[in-house]
């Protein structure tokens, strides 16, 4: 009986080898998930094996919040104030500050439409990039009101609009900031028009009402204007409902 070529006996004894290395991996996987189920309680290991059963092991969901309204109404804050109370929530979030603030063109009253297009565009690269670094973004704007701006000196842009609406569904929670009764405050940047800031906001008011963007409104969460304190942390409840799995807060806040 001839002996096997040697080429041949090495291969033999690497595929057995190798599986051997396999069952080890095997075996020893099986026995770290053994002894870790042998550091649980009794309770543990039936909540364990009922979510198991039952799937019911948390699915998280991430999370893109935009704040809406016009200038000089506290958004920043808020979104701050949001982010700080969903990261002691133990969640990763990334905040998209007001593009304006970055823009080579002239804001405010003396905006161009080069200026509001590169706002618009800077605002969508903006967030795409965040949800890059982050599972929750907190924008503290959203490009629908960006575009306010742009309506007002350069009238409505149909063939911008579609665009617009489609982007506006990438929100999962949009929050409403109302105008303020007291003055703007002045910070070197945001126009202190309140004429200004109201035309803004009625501009807002009649996109959300427009065919253009139909049933954005009704997702639109609304703070009670009576109680500004407690604003950030409705917004807050609002947001971790959504990424824990909870019924959508829009439809619950009406």
């Amino acid at each position: 009986m001839k002996r096997p070529a040697t080429g041949l006996l090495i291969v033999g004894n690497r595929v057995r080898q190798n599986n051997i290395e396999r069952e080890i991996g095997k075996t020893r996987r099986v026995f770290d998930c053994y002894t870790w189920c042998l550091g649980m309680s009794r309770e543990g290991l039936a909540l364990l094996r009922m979510c198991v059963r039952t799937k019911r092991i948390e699915r998280r969901k991430n999370l893109k919040l935009a704040l809406i309204g016009t200038h000089g109404v506290g958004k920043t804050t808020l979104a701050y104030e949001v982010c700080s109370q969903l990261k002691r929530a133990g969640e990763n979030v990334e905040l998209v500050a007001e593009m304006a603030r970055r823009s080579p063109f002239p804001v405010n009253a003396a905006t161009t439409l080069e200026g509001q297009l590169w706002i618009l565009h800077a605002q969508i690269a903006a967030e795409l990039d965040a949800s890059r670094s982050a599972a929750n973004v907190v924008c503290d704007r959203s490009v629908l009101d960006n575009y306010c701006y742009l309506v007002n000196k350069f009238g409505r842009q149909d063939q911008l609009e579609g665009w617009l609406a489609w982007w506006m569904e990438t929100y999962d929670l949009l929050a409403g900031v109302p105008p303020l009764a007291e003055e703007i405050q002045p910070d070197g940047f945001r126009s202190e028009d309140r004429a200004f800031q109201r035309r803004i906001h009625e501009l807002l008011q009649e996109l959300l009402d427009d065919s253009a963007f139909a049933g954005i409104r009704k997702r639109v969460l609304w703070p009670d204007e009576r109680d500004r304190s407690a604003w950030g942390e409705r917004i807050f409840a609002a947001a971790i409902s959504q990424t824990r799995g909870a019924s959508s807060p829009q439809k619950a806040a009406h």
